[in-house]
């Protein structure tokens, strides 16, 4: 009988494979064969069909048993930025559930948080907003204030209804246009997943910001992952500022959620970091290899 381990490496066979750009002639995955939709609920796929219906078949057939109770008693709150893709982050939090956690809710950081020339009044607002929460005054800089605040109003040791505090800042940043609340989380989460789109999305500007929130973020409950597509681990991409950041080795990252297996391996990837075992998984510019031990 085929065991776990034997799944393991195969899907990472699979991303390496994909991440080299020699999936059965496709070409490089990030070639102008790759299909890239301009709307958010589109994402990039392999070129050829065949091999995409091969691999998402392959990854459902297998990803149950890798997955299961993987994520016992965990919950989890979605992030988004401008520019993730609806359908990835949609399959990142179907195989969240699969290992067994429960997602919140959705959250989306707005254009207008995460653009640096209006961090002063993304300041003032997290500031008036949790003037009272530890950590959030004594951060270093602005976006530790701001994810500071962020990660009381959505994150936990342990989960929960939100207190007042937390939906005292839950309604300031929604007030101030700084988050968007696609799914009102009605817990608060022990784990957060930010999914993040193409390294052009944003550019390498919001991107910086991005990697400051989530070290911020990652001071709260289990901390964050930051999770994208393969281009994101690119210059100019959220998962490369992470990895290039002050958090590196603390925040977790992945760099595979436009393939059906690199959203089963995100899931993976959670569960290391709830573990306390962050890393950095996914193609071969990922420093942690393919898929978590």
């Amino acid at each position: 009988m085929i065991n776990f381990r034997f799944h393991l490496v195969s899907i990472a066979a699979i991303l390496l494979a994909l991440a080299a750009g020699v999936a059965l002639g496709s070409g490089p995955l990030d070639d102008t064969g790759a299909a890239l939709g301009g709307d958010e609920g589109t994402t990039r796929e392999i070129a050829d069909p065949a091999l995409a219906a091969f691999e998402s078949g392959y990854a459902g057939r297998t990803s149950a048993a890798l997955l299961k109770g993987k994520l016992k008693g965990q919950t989890v709150v979605i992030m988004t930025v401008p520019g993730t893709s609806a359908a990835e982050a949609k399959g990142v939090a179907s195989n969240l559930q699969a290992a067994g956690a429960e997602v919140t809710g959705e959250v989306a950081l707005t254009s207008k948080l995460l653009d640096s020339s209006g961090r002063q009044f993304a300041e003032g607002v997290a500031q008036q907003s949790a003037e009272d929460v530890a950590g959030v005054g004594e951060a270093g800089d602005s976006y530790g204030r701001i994810g500071a605040a962020l990660g009381r109003a959505f994150i936990a040791d342990k989960a929960g209804a939100p207190d007042q505090t937390a939906g005292t800042i839950r309604s300031a940043f929604t007030e101030g246009k700084l988050i968007t609340l696609n799914t009102a989380p009605k817990k608060v989460a022990t784990l957060a997943v930010l999914v993040t789109g193409p390294e052009r999305a944003g550019g390498a500007d919001q991107s910086s910001v991005i990697a400051a929130l989530a070290g911020a973020l990652n001071s709260s409950g289990k901390g964050v992952v930051v999770a994208g597509p393969s281009s994101a681990s690119t210059d100019g991409g959220a998962v490369k500022a992470v990895r290039d950041g002050d958090s590196a080795t603390e925040v977790s990252t992945v760099d595979v959620t436009n393939t059906s297996a690199g959203r089963v391996v995100s899931a993976l990837v959670a569960a290391a970091q709830a573990d306390g075992q962050p890393g950095a998984w996914g193609t071969s510019r990922s420093a942690s290899g393919a898929v978590p031990n």
